[in-house]
């Protein structure tokens, strides 16, 4: 994945969606193009649902827009944080690392073979490049 030495984000929403952004680039770059996100941040969910009503994110939101469009199929849901124990576990070990540690960028999604760490839960179906067909 692309990483960069970043600060971390003004606030954990914004956070959030930083991340979201990387994971849905990397599931583009990998032509996993039928998707679901899962997250425990509700908020996010009604970002993405309605983006007009949180207009303090628009530059965020409008990177989000732009990745749903290469999607086949997208979706985004909430999920309660007790079904989130694993990504939260990996959150905290990671808040224990010097501040200058690297950390994926969203914005520079080199790509690696899988996509460890994403928050994503594909439904399965073959990419393009996996069954056969170009991507137009």
């Amino acid at each position: 994945m692309g990483t960069c030495n970043l600060r971390w984000g003004i606030s954990p929403l914004q956070t959030e969606l930083e991340t979201l952004i990387w994971a849905m680039q990397c599931m583009l770059q990998n032509n996993k193009l039928t998707v679901v996100f899962q997250t425990d941040c509700s908020d996010v969910v009604k970002m993405v649902s309605k983006p007009e009503e949180w207009p303090a994110f628009s530059l965020l939101l409008d990177e989000v827009d732009r990745c749903k469009k290469g999607f086949r199929s997208f979706a985004i849901m909430h999920i309660p944080k007790k079904e989130n124990t694993k990504t939260h576990k990996l959150a905290r070990s990671a808040r224990t690392l010097p501040t200058d540690t690297l950390r994926p960028s969203p914005w520079d999604p080199t790509p690696i073979s899988g996509c460890g760490g994403a928050s994503t839960a594909p439904t399965g179906e073959k990419s393009d490049a996996e069954d056969g067909r170009s991507i137009g």
